[in-house]
């Protein structure tokens, strides 16, 4: 069925400064109209809920429209970058969807903007840089400012708008973001939709007495102040449309407080039996909206409105009238399942030589694996524009293991970005970078600092495809595994990481496994980790050369072929069972068929399925903690088919589950290490 047309007044989704003064009626007569149809439409929704026809729950922006509605309008839909939170459903409509699309949504039928994978307003428009917001709301103002970074990269004069609650600002990333954008002189205005509560709980059981928020944008450099939303709606306009055009003109950062209300509870099911006496009156008879109407139809535009309103009154029971009729969203598991990852990309126009300027075939002798590294990052930056790397220590000092080394001089600070001690808001700022056609590579100093962004990366990054279909084309390196560092700097975290939808997984044994896997990484259109063992990066120097295939390495590698048992693993553990096979070749004359894995997701293991169909016997051996380890895993996939054929039980050897000790006596106890792994494999042998 077809949208119902918006009556013309729907068509103005701007609003200029300038009109505030020259012609103010026709400002306010639109201000009204958006206001209008927001709180119309939000009591209609909440109607709707309570007739039993929206799933789930719902939440209203009643008593935000003041806020949201001058801001909204005032952006540049053509290069502004946002990201809505629940209380905003006027600035989506302003931002260009359809009303018949944000009911779908909130009907979570076959035709919402999300396929009805995510509720009510969960939902943005990524190609418009409009950002679909997640519940953990502090993560998202990143995301804005990578976004807003990137379309400065790009030549374009935007800001961004990033919007949170008075809860929501004491999370850590919101404080982590807004030193970010500051570092970083990035134009994004932070607003505080301060109503008074998160949830149930009072500002007063959020912060001490008396707290100011706008107050802490001092402690960042930035400009800060606070705007009542509740006062005269020409006012709050003209004062919103101040605060853009500085950050536009000055490209700095500002934060304000927004004072704002919540005229219904939290969401649809909140009783609000936690208000005090009187609080909700008075909440109601601060509400802007009626006393805006009120003062329009004192000022003699009553005719006008009541013409206006009307249409719009139909025009929202036309559209809840088509968005009724919609079909529930019937999806099989296939098409979900399709959906999680974007699909492949088609390789890049790489030079074919592992040095930008060198001839080919071009070989490089007696690299380690942290100089293989060091020079697919220089290929990347010197053949790919859209490239940049960012992390801790990474620029003037080359990382903590050097493998940045040398980029800094080569490519600038543009390009080689230092990063502040704040994995998550870097982590949301490289998202959105990579929203927008940029390809960030970021380090994290060890992968166990990567557990600061774990959000991001699973909530945020690894759901962008199968939440609205954005890619995000983005490289995480985790220099990981034990080498004498204690608990801190020495995880496996692929069992932990992997086992979220919509990361990628690459773990290279060697450098020119590590340099193809980078090339493939970036490449790839979907968040890419790449494991990289730290005890492999200074692990002996082998020649490297340009591999046209380097796409291969998402398969694994067969170490050697052997006849006894099919022999799975990766990392630096695939040194360790070379070194076992050979053992056990001259001891035993038992053979392996030795894979390397290399890709941890998503996993290819046919080739392996059809050795162990010749084998019968399986052995898999990873570094990580045993229990709910990533060999679990590979046991259950290789083995849950042929069970009834294998000739052994599967064989699992893996590392203590134990926080990783720091002697090195106690390290060897902990670990896999040659020693066990023969002993273990003996005894299994019988």
């Amino acid at each position: 069925m077809a949208f119902p047309t918006p009556p013309a007044v729907l068509s103005q989704r701007d609003l200029r400064p300038d009109e505030l003064t020259s012609n103010p009626t026709a400002a306010l007569l639109r201000l009204h109209a958006w206001m209008h149809l927001t709180r119309t439409a939000s009591n209609r929704i909440l109607e709707l809920f309570r007739q039993g026809l929206m799933k789930g729950t719902v939440t209203g922006g009643q008593g935000n429209e003041a806020l949201i509605i001058p801001l909204a309008l005032l952006a540049d839909k053509a290069v502004d970058v946002v990201s809505f939170t629940h209380r905003d459903c006027g600035g989506q409509l302003i931002w260009g969807r359809h009303l018949c699309e944000h009911l779908n949504q909130y009907f979570a039928n076959a035709d919402s903007p999300t396929q009805a994978r995510e509720g009510n307003v969960h939902y943005g428009d990524p190609a418009h840089r409009s950002l679909p917001m997640i519940s953990h709301l502090g993560t998202m103002i990143s995301n804005v400012a990578g976004l807003t970074d990137s379309q400065r990269r790009l030549g374009r004069p935007a800001i961004g708008f990033a919007f949170f609650g008075d809860g929501g600002s004491s999370t850590g990333d919101i404080h982590e973001t807004l030193n970010l954008a500051s570092l970083l002189s990035l134009p994004v205005l932070f607003v505080i939709e301060n109503n008074r509560y998160a949830y149930s709980t009072p500002v007063s059981e959020q912060f001490a007495a008396g707290t100011e928020l706008w107050r802490r944008a001092a402690g960042y450099g930035i400009e800060g102040l606070a705007i009542d939303t509740t006062g005269d709606v020409l006012e709050t306009t003209r004062a919103f449309a101040a605060a853009v055009e500085k950050v536009r003109r000055t490209g700095r950062p500002m934060l304000i407080e927004a004072h704002t209300l919540r005229l219904r509870g939290h969401a649809a099911y909140d009783t609000c039996d936690y208000l005090k006496p009187g609080e909700n009156d008075a909440f109601l008879a601060a509400d802007p909206v009626p006393r805006f109407r009120a003062a329009l139809v004192a000022a003699g535009h009553e005719p006008a409105m009541r013409q206006v309103e009307a249409e719009l009154d139909a025009y929202l029971e036309a559209c809840i009238k088509v968005s009724l009729a919609v079909p529930r969203s019937h999806q099989s598991a296939a098409k979900m399942l399709g959906e999680v990852l974007a699909p492949d990309a088609p390789p890049l126009p790489w030079v074919p030589s592992v040095e930008s300027d060198g001839p080919a075939p071009q070989k490089t002798a007696h690299v380690t694996m942290a100089q293989a590294l060091n020079k697919a990052l220089f290929k990347i930056l010197a053949e790919r524009p859209e490239s940049l790397v960012l992390g801790q220590d990474i620029a003037t000092y080359g990382g903590a293991f050097k493998v940045t080394e040398g980029l800094l001089p080569a490519f600038g600070r543009a390009r080689v970005l230092n990063t502040p001690l704040a994995e998550s808001a870097c982590t949301g700022y490289a998202i959105g970078l990579a929203l927008n056609g940029h390809r960030p590579i970021e380090e994290f100093q060890f992968a166990d600092f990567a557990t600061e962004a774990v959000t991001q990366i699973t909530q945020n990054a690894a759901t962008y495809h199968f939440r609205c279909g954005a890619k995000v084309p983005l490289v995480l390196r985790f220099p990981c595994g034990s080498v004498g560092l204690g608990s801190f700097h020495s995880q496996e975290l692929e069992a932990l990481f992997l086992s979220m939808p919509g990361l990628k997984g690459l773990y290279p044994s060697t450098p020119q496994d590590a340099f193809n896997a980078l090339l493939a990484a970036y490449e790839d259109d979907n968040p890419v980790i790449l494991f990289e063992h730290k005890a492999l990066y200074r692990r002996g120097k082998h020649d490297i050369v340009w591999d046209p295939n380097y796409r291969d390495v998402w398969r694994p590698r067969r170490v050697r072929a052997g006849t006894f048992a099919t022999f799975v693993t990766y990392g630096e553990m695939v040194h360790l069972a070379e070194e076992a096979c050979t053992y056990f070749e001259t001891e035993y004359e038992r053979s392996f068929d030795l894979f390397d894995l290399r890709a941890l997701s998503p996993l290819s293991l046919d080739e392996i399925k059809a050795s162990l169909d010749r084998t019968h016997r399986l052995i898999v051996l990873h570094e990580g903690r045993r229990s709910h380890g990533f060999g679990a895993e590979l046991v259950a996939r290789l083995t849950e088919e042929p069970f009834f054929s294998l000739e052994a039980p599967p064989l699992r050897i893996a590392s203590l589950d134990l926080p990783v000790p720091f002697a090195p006596e106690l390290e060897q106890v902990f670990r896999p290490t040659k020693d066990k792994l023969i002993e273990q494999i003996a005894n299994w042998m019988g």
